[in-house]
């Protein structure tokens, strides 16, 4: 069975809210060593092989006090919480004073604590590492003030909204160059070799504590990028990518350890060839949000090579929840796509029970929401197929489906096929909000002689088909409205 390091399959959780609703819900204060066993068990009844414990690290007091006081923040957080008071204000685990664990988590024994229990139960680790920018009490700013990037020649900026002054030093904010800084992070300099060291020692130090990192805006430390971001003020691109130098410094004492990256501007497999294991898929997300089966059937050309280190997803904790997002019918048909396609998986607390508010990672408390005990039931039946799947390993393809003159809504079914030496699986999805019929064509020799069995993994559907019509036409799929098929094929006799 493929696993961690082949298919992350992570479960996204946001730390000190979750940890503040368990110390709810059992009256007590919970850290990450304190935990009850069955919250623990909870995480491994589903078909996941990873649990991301988001905003781990210490987060910065100066930091917290900006995140109450910017006043269109507080207007967003009043907008989630109708009861909203300053205590809920928690800071952005994004503005890091310190790579150490909160100690309101219980500190880094109990991390210790918690990984340990984590493995008891086949789950690896996942935590966060921001390499783009640190919070403004971090000790880099007063220690090594060389590690940021600082206004020309020390003077003030003509544009102060993007620097602060730190110390007498005009420093700037972190930021992405398509969007306003982020005034609450100071920007590292990504062509610095003291910074680039000093970084990669900190990647070393989290590698002994967890069996991955997700970095943050992986695509921003770019030579590329970076230049274009800050051009004169950062130097002279390296003749080495920052992610080559401090991903090889951790593989030399951790060689397993994996790399996800949050990734965008179609520079996926520009990180990949870096280093990286696998790298976010927002290509995907955005077409099954937006566009038709014939928009994802394009993405899903690509090169298998580098889908299989694709992460895919229909949340975390950047993106609207998938449940406001997607209508019920078509939220159901994009995660059967979503969990059946090679390439990692990322799915997000909240989404399995249907939640509909996006929390900003600011806040420490959520509001309460139903759980959507249909939708529910449904993800435990796909992670369950999904894990059948997986299970018995083999390989993905594309499939073709066709269709007939006077009816072209093969279109709007997309299909592919799993294959191993003892299994064969077929899914297809008609991903749209009209009926369709289609002939798959299916990539198995021997399928003539002799009749199939197939059985529905997602209800007690079961077919039977004879060999030779489908070996010569295709097998026929007749699929209402966002419907699904995940077949496992049986011959008979």
């Amino acid at each position: 069975m493929p696993g961690f390091h082949d298919r992350p399959i992570i479960y996204e959780v946001n730390t000190g809210i979750w940890l503040n609703e368990l110390s709810a819900k059992y009256q007590r204060r919970v850290t990450l060593d304190t935990v009850p066993s069955q919250e623990w068990d909870f995480f491994a009844s589903f078909a996941v092989n990873s649990v991301w414990l988001m905003g781990i690290w210490k987060r910065s007091p100066e930091g917290r006090q900006m995140s109450g006081s910017v006043p269109d923040w507080i207007d967003e957080f009043r907008s989630i919480l109708p009861d909203f008071k300053p205590d809920d204000v928690a800071g952005s685990p994004y503005c890091i004073q310190e790579y150490s664990v909160e100690l309101s988590f219980g500190g880094p024994a109990a991390l210790a604590s918690a990984r340990d229990s984590l493995k008891r139960r086949g789950l690896n680790l996942i935590l966060d590492f921001v390499p783009n920018h640190v919070a403004p009490d971090h000790p880099w700013l007063t220690d090594h003030p060389e590690f940021f990037i600082q206004s020309e020649n020390g003077n003030p900026p003509g544009r102060q909204d993007l620097f602060a002054n730190i110390n007498g030093r005009w420093l700037a904010h972190g930021r992405d160059p398509y969007f306003p800084p982020w005034p609450d992070t100071i920007q590292v300099n990504a062509f610095s070799p003291a910074l680039r060291q000093a970084a990669g020692q900190t990647l070393v130090r989290i590698a002994s504590q967890c069996d991955g990192v997700r970095c943050d805006m992986a695509m921003l430390l770019l030579n590329e990028v970076f230049h274009r971001t800050w051009g004169d003020l950062a130097g002279s691109p390296p003749p080495v990518e920052y992610w080559t130098e401090t991903i090889s410094t951790v593989r030399r004492q951790f060689p397993e350890f994996l790399f996800i990256a949050e990734a965008y501007w179609d520079l996926e497999w520009t990180l990949q060839q870096l280093g990286f294991n696998f790298c976010y898929d927002k290509r995907l997300y955005d077409r099954l949000v937006h566009e038709n089966a014939n928009s994802v059937r394009s993405h899903l050309r690509a090169d298998l090579s580098y889908q299989n280190r694709l992460l895919r997803f229909l949340e975390n904790h950047d993106e609207p929840r998938a449940a406001r997002v997607f209508a019920p019918a078509r939220h159901r048909a994009a995660a059967t796509a979503v969990a059946t396609l090679p390439g990692g998986k990322l799915y997000h607390d909240g989404e399995f029970t249907g939640r509909h508010t996006k929390v900003s990672v600011h806040l420490g408390r959520r509001p309460e929401e139903p759980v959507d005990r249909a939708l529910l039931d449904f993800y435990a039946s796909l992670l369950e197929a999904s894990a059948t799947i997986s299970e018995a390993g083999g390989r993905w393809q594309l499939l073709e489906a066709s269709g007939w003159p006077d009816n072209q809504s093969c279109q709007n079914i997309l299909a592919w096929s799993w294959t191993s030496a003892e299994r064969r699986f077929l899914v297809a999805v008609n991903f749209s909000d009209g009926p369709s019929q289609a002939r798959i064509l299916l990539p198995w020799s021997n399928l003539a002689s002799g009749s199939w069995r197939l059985h529905d993994l997602m209800t007690p559907d079961v077919f039977e088909c004879g060999g030779p019509e489908i070996a010569s036409h295709g097998l026929y799929v007749d699929l209402q409205p966002w419907r699904s098929h995940v077949l496992s094929f049986e011959r008979l006799g």
